[in-house]
């Protein structure tokens, strides 16, 4: 279906504002490059992280690292639904979520040894840190997040920009996927059934992850 093009009265607005709008779509992506250019300087200071912890450690520590920059859409509804003002200063301000990164660990202790080695970092400021591994939340969820402020360097200026960095072992991040699935898809499930049978699949998952965490650590003593 074709969409329908703006009402003559918004035709009127964009071309009598046809300047400011064009400024503010320019500072808008200016905003979002320096976002991304934060999570390319925290990609590579783990990837850096990932070989050496190999050759140290003779096993993979990070089985994968993966990236997003949030929408502009998503940007605006959370604004919206925060009660924010819709500025780009507010956006800088109020969300330390826009650039985001989900780095993957084989063992809980992998997640605690490399926020320890990142944080450390004298490039690096920790600004906030939420332990859901320790503290789960009431569903289940479990994972290590970190807001930390990275320099990033332009052609004109040196800028600290926020990144969110969320640690977890492979059998969380399944989890948290398959959650995110089946929380929008139930139907005669009710809530509170949902949560519990989530919630104990979770418990489920930690229990493994610990039990293989302690499998690595009786094969790697009798060697």
């Amino acid at each position: 279906m074709k969409p329908s093009e703006p009402s003559p009265e918004l035709q009127d607005f964009f071309y009598e504002n046809k300047e400011e709008l064009l400024t503010h779509i320019i500072q808008f992506n200016e905003l979002m490059n320096r976002y991304e250019s934060a999570i390319k300087e925290v990609y590579t200071k783990l990837e850096i992280l990932k070989s050496d912890l190999k050759i140290h450690n003779r096993r993979d520590c990070i089985t994968s690292i993966q990236s997003r920059l949030k929408s502009p859409v998503s940007i605006l509804k959370k604004l919206s639904r925060k009660g924010l003002e819709l500025s780009l200063d507010s956006i800088r301000n109020n969300l330390n979520d826009v650039a985001g990164i989900r780095v993957i660990c084989s063992y809980i202790d992998d997640i605690y040894m490399l926020a320890g080695k990142l944080g450390s970092q004298d490039d690096i400021e920790v600004i906030t840190i939420k332990d859901y591994i320790k503290n789960p939340k009431p569903n289940g969820y479990r994972s290590y997040h970190m807001i930390v402020e990275v320099p990033v360097f332009f052609s004109d200026a040196k800028e600290k920009v926020r990144v969110e960095i969320q640690i977890r072992t492979v059998a969380m991040d399944f989890w948290a996927s398959l959650e995110h699935d089946i929380k929008y898809k139930k139907d005669d499930v009710s809530c509170e059934e949902l949560v519990e049978q989530l919630k104990h699949c979770a418990d489920t998952i930690d229990e493994t992850d610990r039990r293989m965490m302690e499998l690595r650590d009786k094969i790697c003593s009798s060697n």
